[in-house]
């Protein structure tokens, strides 16, 4: 079987059993900000199983996208070296909310790999938790498993949890043996590549607090994954998941571009790049972007790898981009993004690649300097924690520099680098930790363990309403049964008008008040679907529970964010209708002041593309267009021409805002009801944010006016100041540019002839230093284009001689070098020479053999550094220059 028909049958078998087949969730998950990629199936559930929302479907079977680069579950070093490793996988799972348990469970993971897949029962062995007499029972009752075969484990091995919090509970492990011989029980989860896990059935029935507590779930659930890779390999025989017609595909292309055989370090370099191109691949798809923090340092740094495993190759140039049709058409029938965002990953990935190169150079660079340093102090081992800089700062694999290390004659720090590593893991840790989503979810438990909910009314023009305090929590976010006057809290209403943060709207402001008490309310969120907190302070009286309040927002505030809510979607059909249809929003804020707006997009907009953005919206506002909302289930969502945002939480049943049938999208926010109440949208600004991701800031209604009249006003000022007409300002500030531009010509003249006369002076100021015809002289207050002129100069009259030139401009030091062919040849480095000048004023720089520049923040310093270049030279060998 193909890996798409095995994908298919696992999908069809459990189709057959009632359950429905639900489309992966994207990579990045907005609900659990602890992770920065799906990294298990049950990510998306999380929420379903806390009972903090319910599922419209009691079974669910799908293929999730999943990405791991640390942590117990895989190790980055090992990607491509072992069998088994991957960034990037698919695992396969099938779930019961509340449904079914261990009984069908058990069942259904038996008769599928036996019955239907035909897996040797004599080869499979399973594994349950030390304490759970009912899985072990249920194992030999209901299948034909060898009872020897039936083995306990403890905490480590059959206990799963997702993270240091949440959903967990035993678990019951299918392993399989692929040795020639058969192996014991002995080999079982012992790390074994010859008898490995292949499916985890995990029964949910608790709840991990922050404190370690566990407590029962209100209802218990089946969780199960089956990693794709893995099961593919066994069923078409392979001893390595990178043998299997996943992975070939792309290795037999990159051997094909290479020119090199699948074999040995080279066949490591093959797997890591297509394992990597994956991972890449479906993160830019789902609008994640290279960047220096988070997930975006994850894929710059898995790019870096790959692209460094290129080279290794000989793969010169930029080849990720030329691997991607392949992996489109293997993964691209299952998951359309690839399709669909394909012109946005291909841009990614070539100009990632580029950027690489002067990347790489400078992790030599620093490489080079290290081994200096090292040789001076008279050390020979090179130190862990530079090599943890190489490591983490430019994408150098520890191996690379251990290499380079030796090659230098130098040791390598092993013990030193691997603790800097785990400092790293260790900091993640406990910023995953980090206590406001702890407290979160602590909070979600305890609301869901009483059975509250909260209903948000607010669609409907409703801003006022009657409700009652289903549940108060303090400060530190303990329940509580009341809150008196100045105490700060969180307040849950049976029904609301209040909007809660999401969909990067801001959450509504407003009061609370009831007999005798009254709550200031400051912000609202909702931690998990259907609990909406209104959190403030309270102004009057004492809030208790079970009291009767009017929920009263503040309508002005709402209205203004309707406004710049309803804009955005009109912006972001512009953009891609304007700009280019790839399109992708990358992230949005809306509040009663201004919109923000950010979009997958590699170059500045254009001012005539800026202009055209504002037209096509402001025409949108003007046809007074219809602004409907309606509900559909997600998965129908695919195909349907609705537009869906990366990073946005969805239900099983979702909101479609739909502007005149042209823009359509998923949200759940406030609106407007007819698009002319925007009134006038203007943007204010475009930048970059991050490496291929845009913003545009903007405003509408009455922020809008405010803004033309403080340009207008500005405008009289400016048309006054000059006593001209308005329309004349633009005539006259060309005409003062022109001006200006003339005069700095001439003084840039005038400095050229003052520079060329005072540098005809220096070659008279020769001196031999050794067997170097040095020139070296501080010129005074020069820029450093100025210093390059007197350079030129002095280069043309003496071109064998050693040049060093110093400056100061601005405060700070200019220096520039040249050295002679003679010179070179002896082993003399412009760029090195004129590293150690600026050394010696506090600053550094570099460049080629023949001439370099370099600088320092301190230009006082500049006079005694050219002193001391007479003195680099004679004390120091020509070969370390």
């Amino acid at each position: 079987m193909t890996a798409a028909e095995i994908r298919a049958s696992f999908l069809d078998f459990f189709r057959a059993r009632g359950h429905e087949i639900v489309p992966s969730a994207p990579l990045v998950l907005p609900t659990d900000p602890t992770l920065l990629f799906a990294n298990a199936g049950m990510n998306p559930f999380k929420e379903i199983f806390l009972g903090a929302r319910t599922s419209k479907y009691p079974r669910v079977a799908d293929t999730q996208k999943c990405i791991r680069v640390s942590g117990k579950h895989n190790d980055l070093e090992e990607v491509g070296h072992d069998t088994y490793h991957h960034t990037f996988f698919e695992m396969l799972g099938n779930w019961s909310f509340g449904d079914y348990y261990k009984r069908e469970a058990i069942t259904w993971a038996w008769e599928l790999l036996t019955g239907v897949w035909g897996l040797p029962k004599d080869r499979l062995w399973v594994t349950v938790y030390r304490t759970d007499d009912e899985a072990a029972r249920l194992w030999t009752e209901l299948t034909d498993v060898l009872p020897a075969h039936v083995l306990r484990f403890d905490e480590k091995d059959n206990f799963w949890e997702m993270g240091e919090t949440g959903p967990c509970g035993p678990c019951s492990e299918i392993h399989i043996d692929i040795s020639a011989d058969g192996l014991g029980p002995e080999w079982v989860n012992a790390g074994s590549p010859e008898l490995i896990e292949l499916w985890n059935l995990v029964f949910i029935q608790y709840n991990r607090r922050a404190d370690g507590r566990l407590e029962e779930l209100p209802s218990k659930h089946v969780d199960t994954g089956m990693g794709l890779e893995r099961v593919v390999a066994v069923m078409q025989g392979k001893r390595s998941n990178y043998d299997s017609d996943l992975f070939m595909p792309l290795i037999e292309q990159v051997a094909a571009l290479s020119g090199r055989a699948y074999a040995g370090e080279d066949a490591v370099a093959m797997r890591v790049i297509a394992d990597h191109l994956r991972a890449l691949s479906f993160a830019l798809a789902d609008g994640v972007t290279p960047g220096n923090d988070g997930r975006g340092y994850v894929l710059r740094r898995l790019l870096r790898r790959a692209v460094r495993y290129g080279r290794t190759l000989g793969l010169e140039q930029p080849f990720l981009g030329a691997l991607y049709p392949t992996l489109e058409k293997m993964l691209g029938p299952v998951f359309p993004e690839l399709g669909e965002r394909r012109a946005t990953v291909l841009r990614a990935l070539q100009a990632e690649e580029e950027s690489f190169a002067a990347t790489l150079d400078r992790g030599l660079a620093l490489f080079d300097e290290v081994v200096a340093d090292l040789r001076a102090a008279g050390q020979t081992v090179f130190p862990g924690a530079a090599a943890f800089k190489l490591y983490d700062t430019f994408g150098f694999p520890p191996d690379l520099t251990a290499l380079m290390a030796r090659e230098q004659e130098l040791g390598w720090d092993q013990d030193a680098f691997d603790a800097e590593m785990t400092g790293q893991r260790e900091r993640a840790r406990a910023a995953r930790r980090d206590g406001a989503h702890a407290q979160e979810m602590d909070q979600v438990a305890q609301l869901v363990q009483q059975g509250l909910q909260s209903v948000f009314t607010g669609y409907d023009e409703e801003t006022t309403r009657e409700a009652e305090v289903l549940g108060l929590l303090d400060e530190q976010g303990q329940p509580c049964d009341a809150l008196a006057t100045g105490a700060a809290g969180l307040v849950l209403l049976e029904r609301t008008p209040f909007y809660a943060e999401s969909g990067g709207q801001g959450g509504c402001r407003g009061t609370l008040t009831g007999a005798g008490a009254a709550f200031a309310v400051r912000d609202t969120q909702r931690p998990a679907a259907g609990l909406i907190l209104h959190q403030g302070v309270v102004t009057v009286g004492t809030l208790r529970r079970g009291d009767r309040l009017e929920a009263a927002i503040d309508t002005d505030r709402r209205k203004a964010t309707r406004r710049h809510h309803t804009a955005t979607h009109l912006l972001n059909h512009a953009l891609r209708e304007t700009v280019g249809a790839e399109i992708k929003q990358a992230g949005s804020h809306v509040s009663p002041e201004r919109l923000r707006f950010d979009f997958n997009h590699y170059e500045a907009l254009t001012p005539a593309q800026l202009e055209a953005l504002e037209v096509r919206v402001n025409d949108s506002i003007l046809e007074d267009t219809e602004v409907r909302t309606y509900e559909m289930e997600l998965k129908d969502v695919p195909g349907s021409g609705i537009v869906a945002v990366f990073d946005e939480k969805y239900g099983d049943v979702v909101r479609v805002l739909d502007v005149g049938g042209y823009s359509r999208e998923l949200c759940g926010g406030t609106h407007v009801a007819r698009t002319g109440e925007i009134g006038f949208f203007r943007i204010v600004s475009e930048s970059a944010v991050a490496a291929g991701v845009r913003r545009i800031e903007a405003v509408c209604g009455r922020p809008a006016g405010d803004l033309a009249r403080r340009e207008h006003a500005l405008l009289r000022r400016l048309a006054q100041r000059f006593s001209i007409a308005e329309a004349e300002l633009e005539d006259r500030i060309e005409q003062l540019q022109a001006q200006n531009r003339q005069l700095e010509r001439a003084l840039k003249e005038q400095a050229a002839r003052q520079a060329a006369t005072a540098a005809g002076d220096l070659v008279n100021q020769r001196q031999q230093v050794g067997d170097v015809t040095l020139i070296a002289a501080f010129v005074g207050e020069h820029n450093l284009d100025e210093l390059r002129a007197m350079m030129d100069t002095v280069r043309a009259a003496a071109p064998d001689d050693v040049i060093v030139l110093g400056s100061a401009s601005e405060g700070k030091a200019c220096f520039m070098a040249a050295v002679g062919p003679a010179a070179q040849a002896r082993g003399l480095h412009a760029g090195k020479l004129v590293g150690a000048v600026a050394k010696k004023a506090g600053g550094g720089g570099g460049g080629k053999p023949d001439r370099a520049q370099a600088g320092a923040r301190d230009g006082a310093a500049a006079p005694a550094a050219i002193a001391a270049v007479p003195e680099i030279l004679a004390a120091t060998p020509l070969q370390s220059l």
